[in-house]
């Protein structure tokens, strides 16, 4: 995932996307964190999380690392 113009699109909306594009869940996602990380993130806190904004970026990694999704940094031209 390459963060460029986060301000075009957040980082909520891009990973709500990418999840749909991947076509899972956020209960799956939830539930793998929990079975493949050891990481406690509920459906309904990640929802809502995502909803308000609130999410931080160390769980923002761990999706990501699940679906396979690496974060990158790139300077602006």
């Amino acid at each position: 995932m390459v963060c460029d113009n986060v301000g075009v699109m957040g980082i909520h909306e891009k990973l709500k996307s990418l999840l749909a594009n991947e076509a899972v869940t956020m209960t799956q996602v939830s539930k793998r964190l929990l079975q493949e990380k050891n990481y406690k993130l509920s459906m309904n806190n990640l929802s809502r999380k995502l909803r308000v904004k609130t999410i931080k970026y160390v769980e923002v990694e761990e999706i990501l690392d699940l679906l396979g999704y690496d974060i990158e940094f790139k300077k602006r031209k």
